[in-house]
């Protein structure tokens, strides 16, 4: 059987949840398709400033897009571009928070102040949309 296989990490009549899938692959060194992804709930969702779709984004400012473990889209958040250093009025080095999320302090003009809020997780006994 092919290790690169899910068949390999998985018995036959075995139904483990995605964390158990991902974490059995990872033991045995497999990075790639599932391998490729951290379980669920070990990488919390940013939150920050949401960013609505139509709002024209400065220069050194991006939208980061995230969704849930359970699919569902979460709306865009404010963040620093990463390819950039950030000066203040009087040329000093700004350094931006480890994340790079836009506090509100240091949000673009314009832009309405308002956090996104992470939905809940879906009801296991509904379908995904």
């Amino acid at each position: 059987m092919d290790h690169d296989d899910l068949a390999a990490h998985v018995p036959a009549g075995q139904a483990p949840s995605m964390a158990e899938v991902i974490q059995r692959l990872h033991a045995a060194g497999v990075h790639t398709g599932l391998g490729a992804f951290q379980p669920p709930g070990t990488r919390p969702p940013l939150v920050g400033l949401a960013v609505p779709e139509d709002f024209a984004l400065p220069d050194g400012y991006v939208r980061h897009h995230q969704a849930t473990d359970d699919g569902q889209r979460i709306e865009a958040i404010l963040m620093f571009a990463p390819d950039r250093q950030f000066v203040d009025a009087q040329g000093r080095v700004i350094t931006v928070p480890p994340d790079r999320v836009v506090p509100p302090e240091w949000a673009p003009p314009g832009l309405p102040m308002r956090r996104i809020v992470v939905p809940p997780p879906l009801d296991s006994s509904r379908p995904t949309p």
